[in-house]
């Protein structure tokens, strides 16, 4: 079959591996600029050079055998190592977090900067909208690696089940603070954990690979993200500052950067289902809110797919 994929993270990735080593044509389409999905990571010019934050899934763990296996190509590639400050299960991408999200798009025909915004369903097939033009390719199956909210928009005239499923399994969001310094802040802390404003903080340059300045991520808490969802980033950058370096318990030097993003759509739910599969309609979803918030989990459902398909 020719197979469109909505969505060039992991987890649309995953299923595509599968699906060529069997024989399908896949093509898959990524409203992004690159590679990345939730494991992206952002470059920012400064005067001391670029920076690079990994803005998104912080570290990954490999629980199931067949993760660790892939995990452990990885690894040999140079693409993942281990990273300790996170715990003794935690892996990192190198020299960024997207590293082997990169590595496994290169491999496949990826569109980026194409954004779906409707699926059209023809007797003999299926096709894809992009800004309102339908792209002049006809597909036999269709499979959406996206988030929860995204999927269900693109469902509503095609699977009223499927679309019931991802209304239904709502993602929280993330405002995300991204801070270098020309010289490292003083503090032993390589992460803090569990605030209430602050979710999480890591020093992004401990990781391995990485250079340049001293450079952190700070993530705010589920609850705080909903309650300043709307705010603009001067309010968000000043608001995470000022709880960081009380956390810090010392003020924070002037900043070579001082940047945040939001997360619409950052950790995600979950259902009782690894992976969704229409064998009439072919149509098929996957992506990590389907099983857990967890990268590994975005993988699971991927390959999960990729055999209801092939089967």
């Amino acid at each position: 079959m020719k197979i469109a994929i909505v969505g060039a993270g992991l987890s649309g990735l995953a299923c595509a591996e599968h699906l060529v080593l069997a024989g399908h044509e896949v093509s898959l389409f990524d409203k992004a600029r690159g590679a990345g999905g939730r494991m992206s990571t952002r470059r920012i010019d400064s005067a001391a050079g670029q920076v690079s934050f990994d803005h998104g899934a912080q570290y990954f763990t490999a629980r199931d055998p067949a993760f660790q296996a892939v995990v452990s190509q990885w690894q040999d590639s140079g693409s993942a190592a281990r990273w300790p400050a996170a715990g003794p299960e935690a892996w990192v991408g190198v020299p960024a977090m997207n590293a082997p999200i990169k590595m496994l798009a290169a491999q496949h025909d990826v569109s980026w900067s194409t954004p779906i915004d409707e699926l059209v369903q023809q007797e003999a097939g299926w096709r894809l909208s992009c800004d309102k033009a339908v792209i002049d390719r006809q597909f036999d199956a269709v499979v959406l690696a996206i988030p929860a909210e995204q999927a269900a928009a693109l469902l509503v005239p095609s699977d009223k089940g499927f679309h019931r499923i991802a209304a239904n399994t709502a993602s929280d969001p993330c405002w995300t603070l991204m801070l270098a310094f020309l010289e490292p802040l003083e503090t032993a802390k390589m992460v803090i954990r569990d605030d209430a404003i602050i979710g999480w903080a890591a020093r992004n340059s401990d990781k391995p690979g990485r250079t340049g300045p001293d450079a952190w991520v700070i993530q705010a808490s589920p609850t705080w993200s909903k309650e300043h969802l709307e705010e603009d980033q001067h309010q968000i950058v000043a608001a995470l500052s000022a709880r960081f370096a009380t956390l810090l318990d010392a003020p924070l030097p002037e900043p070579l950067i001082a940047s945040a993003h939001r997360w619409r759509y950052a950790r995600s739910g979950k259902t009782d289902q690894n992976a969704l599969y229409s064998k009439d309609l072919k149509i098929g979803i996957c992506g990590d809110w389907l099983i857990g918030p967890r990268v590994e989990c975005a993988w699971r459902s991927g390959t999960a797919l990729a055999r209801m398909i092939l089967a």
